[in-house]
């Protein structure tokens, strides 16, 4: 007798009191196409509204609706990581909660997946964010890839976290214990055939996105510096760079007082000094940056701490 097949969704969930319910029952809607067996794991991260109320409310009527909720804002991919930790489908799709991801395509993921291929991801025909966010994310995926040592380690905009990852790659994955990353970053780290497919990016269902300049200059650091260290190698290069210029410009002096005798330059002395003093305050910001996350790694801390379980047994 053929086994039926467990799936698991894991959905982070923020600020959306509003959406879960919708949310469920979309996803269940195309579940229940699929297979008799499966589970939804809500992480609410300690929203602002009544999230986990209304979270609690599903969950006491619906056993396949187990939820978490942080003691604290640990952010979306730590909430990834808890559902992942706690997910035990034979494959688990990884949805955001605000409906932008149409649950609809989860057939597709679980076709992709079943021919072989261990994760799935999803690239959006078009981005339905705000210009600022568009802008944001290009720029960003533009410089993290400029500094990424690897092609692996590669990013695009248009590939989100609505994805599918096999049994094989959730258990790689738990092992990741770095205290801060990024979701795609490490599936890219992993390996594993890949494969994916094309969605449409909708309108977010209620709300707006919690993320703001500052959460997103925060997001893009954690990207660069953890995955990469070729910012650090920059300094070594604009540092070289400029010792060449230095000892050129020694030459440059020395054979000038000998032709037209000693020509006075307090400006582009003062502008040169300036110019170096910033570039070695920078270079040292750079070193503080990567100092002060091998500190908060070292530490050991939890990745996140649970406050509330429903559901499990």
């Amino acid at each position: 007798m053929k086994k039926e097949l467990f799936i698991s969704v894991v959905s982070p969930v923020y600020q959306a009191e509003k959406i879960i319910s919708e949310l469920i029952l979309r996803v269940e809607k195309e579940l229940t196409k699929i297979t008799p067996i499966y589970e939804i794991i809500l992480i609410e991260d300690c929203s602002n509204d009544k999230s986990w109320e209304e979270i609690i409310k599903i969950a006491s009527t619906n056993d396949k609706v187990k939820a978490v909720k942080f003691s604290r804002n640990f952010g979306q991919h730590a909430a990834i990581k808890a559902g992942l930790e706690m997910a035990k489908g034979d494959c688990c799709v990884v949805i955001d909660c605000d409906l932008q991801e149409n649950p609809k395509y989860i057939h597709k993921l679980i076709e992709e997946w079943q021919k072989g291929n261990e994760i799935v991801l999803t690239i959006k025909k078009r981005r339905s964010h705000s210009k600022f966010k568009n802008i944001s994310a290009v720029l960003f995926n533009f410089i993290f890839n400029l500094l990424a040592n690897k092609k692996t380690s590669k990013v695009s905009s248009q590939i989100g976290s609505f994805s599918l990852i096999s049994r094989k790659v959730i258990a790689a994955f738990n092992q990741f214990n770095d205290y801060q990353f990024h979701y795609l970053m490490v599936l890219s780290w992993l390996g594993f055939e890949k494969s994916y497919i094309y969605i449409t990016h909708n309108e977010r269902f209620d709300g707006k996105s919690s993320y703001n300049f500052t959460k997103l200059v925060n997001h893009a650091l954690v990207g660069i510096i953890y995955q990469s260290d070729k910012l650090l190698r920059f300094g070594i290069y604009i540092g070289f760079i400029f010792s060449l210029f230095s000892l050129i410009s020694i030459v440059f002096i020395i054979v000038n007082f000998f032709i037209g005798g000693y020509q006075p330059g307090w400006a582009s002395l003062f502008v040169l000094i300036s110019f170096s003093t910033g570039l070695i305050l920078m270079g040292i910001g750079i070193l503080g940056l990567y100092i002060g996350k091998i500190f908060e790694q070292v530490k050991n801390r939890p990745q996140y701490i649970i406050s509330e379980k429903i559901n499990f047994n």
